[in-house]
């Protein structure tokens, strides 16, 4: 595939041999090669500086295409001095796109099928308007199947609950061949609904439908395109026979709060059950709602070996979503706050304070006025049926404030061009159109406060609001768009800060020295390379057909243990107010002797924040191979001395897409 816009050869060539400087001891060299280094066509997979051009040329191929279809005037050579700088700063991981642009960007997915949603994170979907009409029943539901399966996260409400009458369809049958695409899997969902809900609409007795599953592909061969081994119609199968229970059970009932839910995560299980391997999802509901709040009324029983409670029969597929609570600041959170305390749930969002404010420093403005709700990980306000694009800089990885105030300039193009490309939702297409948000983000804060300070953070984060604006309103006006509702954000990070070796967003690390494991297959290519390298390598007890590999990490600055529940929703609060229009992406990890201090955290900072979600601390050793084990400096230091340089240069082998914004709170 040949891209409109291409670097110069020359000016790529210089980088070709240099080192990047990957994090945590080859832990962030590792996430690249297995997430984001795809095979090109010799056969072989991308290096750093080829990946890092991949993106670059996409991104402002995607510019030229547009400026060239609206004849507004293509300049190449301020284009090619422009795309050089962001290669540069992009190499030097001063800033980094979102982990599915480092995937998608530059590929025939985004430039020749055009499926644009794959370069978005994260989506939001109502379900308030299900009783309309039938096709407004049936998209919220599309939306998340197909959403899910090109890898965004979805976060979606239950307002549809007691919008429509469920009523079972007869028994004659009508047989859907379902084709092996990701439309034909959506459209045999869209088509099992309609046989439930089309009887409230029209009056007229729906047909059983039943499925072909013939032409799907069978378990075991390649998915090309997006990553993995197909696990055949088995999941889909199993999706269609859930979706029916449930139904069935609501037949001449208006549709429950827990049939919604139902639904939406039974999809999320058929999708990573598929081989879309992860998904993400926040459900949310009304904090006074019993039946809501009781979704997750489960738990594991080991005297018994199976999980137990109101809501035992949700546990199966109840994981898909994590679920929060809509609150304001007239909230008693005494009761929800005692909930949250068991095992951190429900989480907490402030759409008082989203469709009020951009920063919580800057007066009322009532730009999100139309927001219905977050992304999955909740740093973003999105209307339905919106998506967003979250980029990552780094301030502690910069040379100074004005080289940091200079790549702001680059991630904040990187948001905006991804808001040129449409996806094939047109509901989609009328609202990201129409706003154009962004969520420019800021990663490893802990980090810049322990090198620097926490007021020399402040300044650093006002001036680079301003500097984003300004700029949005240049390249606005360059691209004869409207200026972007919202900005700025802090994601949770995952992967991205893994390569960069930095904290993950706004988090704390969780000790100063401790050993990340990571799995992978035993018959990974690049398996000899980490042997090589001296890494502590075992089985996995839990999975005989995986590797757990151990690496050590130091970490900058106080850890967890040091930190009080207190501080962390404070630092949390200080973002939202100085940096983020959107909102902060905040899971605060709290000791069994701070819980009860959930309730009046909340209801000190109900002014402040927009979003917030809490964490009971994992006591060490609570199962084996945890994936973060605390050591000594001693540990560390023998770990180190064992460990040499790895190259991964023989593998090939093509990775799996970035799915969404990965972090602990929200991965799937």
């Amino acid at each position: 595939m040949q891209l409109i816009f291409k670097l110069s050869d020359n000016f790529v060539n210089q980088y070709r041999n240099r080192e990047p400087q990957f994090g945590f001891n080859g832990l962030g060299l590792l996430t690249y090669y297995r997430t984001y280094s795809r095979l090109k066509e010799d056969g072989e997979n991308e290096q750093w500086f080829e990946t890092i051009r991949r993106v670059v040329e996409g991104c402002y191929s995607l510019q030229k295409e547009y400026i060239l279809n609206n004849h507004l005037g293509w300049n190449d050579h301020k284009a090619q001095d422009s795309a050089q700088e962001m290669y540069d700063r992009m190499f030097k991981m001063k800033f980094l796109p979102p982990g599915r642009m480092l995937w998608a960007l530059g590929t025939p997915l985004i430039h020749e099928k055009k499926v644009g949603q794959a370069l978005f994170n994260c989506a939001f979907v109502s379900t308030e308007k299900l009783g309309q009409s039938l096709d407004k029943a049936l998209m919220p539901f599309a939306f998340m199947m197909d959403m899910s399966m090109v890898g965004v996260g979805v976060g979606f409400d239950v307002a549809g609950a007691q919008q429509l009458i469920v009523h079972n369809p007869e028994k004659a049958e009508d047989t859907y061949e379902i084709p092996d695409t990701r439309e034909g899997w959506v459209e045999s969902l869209k088509r099992l609904l309609a046989s439930y809900f089309s009887f409230h609409f029209n009056g007229q007795p729906a047909t059983t439908v039943r499925f072909n599953y013939s032409k799907i592909r069978p378990a075991g061969e390649l998915i090309k395109g997006f990553g993995g081994i197909s696990s055949g119609p088995a999941p889909l199968e199993n999706l269609h026979e859930q979706i029916r229970k449930v139904l069935d059970k609501e037949n001449n009932k208006y549709i429950s709060i827990t049939a919604i839910a139902d639904i939406m995560n039974m999809i999320g299980q058929c999708v990573v059950a598929g081989n879309v391997r992860r998904t993400a999802q926040i459900a949310l509901g009304n904090v006074y709602n019993e039946e809501y709040r009781k979704l997750k009324d489960y738990k594991w029983d080991n005297s018994v070996g199976e999980y137990t409670g109101s809501r035992a029969n949700r546990a199966a597929y109840g994981w898909a979503s994590n679920n929060s609570v809509l609150v304001d600041d007239k909230t008693d959170f005494t009761e929800v706050a005692q909930q949250t305390a068991k095992n951190g749930e429900p989480g907490f969002i402030f759409m008082d304070n989203i469709r009020s404010y951009s920063r919580m420093c800057d007066p009322v403005d009532h730009k999100d006025i139309k927001a219905k709700g977050t992304n999955p990980c909740g740093e973003q306000s999105l209307e339905s049926y919106e998506l967003c694009c979250l980029v990552e800089t780094f301030p502690s990885k910069a040379d100074s404030k004005a080289d940091y105030l200079r790549t702001l300039k680059f991630a904040y193009l990187v948001g905006k061009t991804a808001t040129l490309a449409s996806t094939t939702w047109h509901q989609t297409n009328r609202v990201q159109k129409r706003n154009r948000r962004i969520g420019t983000s800021v990663t490893g804060v802990t980090n810049f406060i322990e090198k620097y300070s926490l007021d020399k953070l402040k300044g650093w984060l006002e001036e680079g609001y301003n500097e984003i604006q300004k700029w949005d309103e240049i390249y606005s006006a360059w691209l004869c768009v409207p200026r972007s509702i919202k900005t700025t954000s802090v994601k949770p990070s995952g992967t991205v800060s893994l390569l960069a070796g930095v904290n993950p967003g706004c988090h704390f690390p969780e000790f100063e020295y401790y050993i990340r494991r990571v799995r992978i297959a035993k018959t990974t290519r690049f398996l000899p390379e980490l042997v090589a390298a001296g890494l502590d390598i075992e089985e996995d007890i839990m999975d005989p057909s995986s590797m757990v590999i151990s690496f050590p990490v130091k970490c900058e600055g106080r850890s967890l243990k040091e930190v009080s529940i207190w501080e962390q929703v404070s630092l949390a609060s200080f973002l939202q107010t100085y940096w983020s229009d959107n909102q902060v992406s905040c899971t605060v990890t709290f000791t069994p002797d701070e819980a009860d201090q959930i309730a009046p955290i909340l209801d000190f900072f109900k002014y402040k924040l927009k979003s917030i979600s809490f964490l009971p601390k994992l006591e060490a050793g609570a199962y084996a191979q945890m994936p973060y084990e605390a050591i000594s400096k001693a540990q560390y230091e023998e770990m180190i001395e064992n460990l040499s340089p790895m190259t991964f240069l023989n593998t090939d082998e093509d990775v799996l897409q970035e799915k969404f914004c990965t972090n602990d709170s929200c991965v799937i």
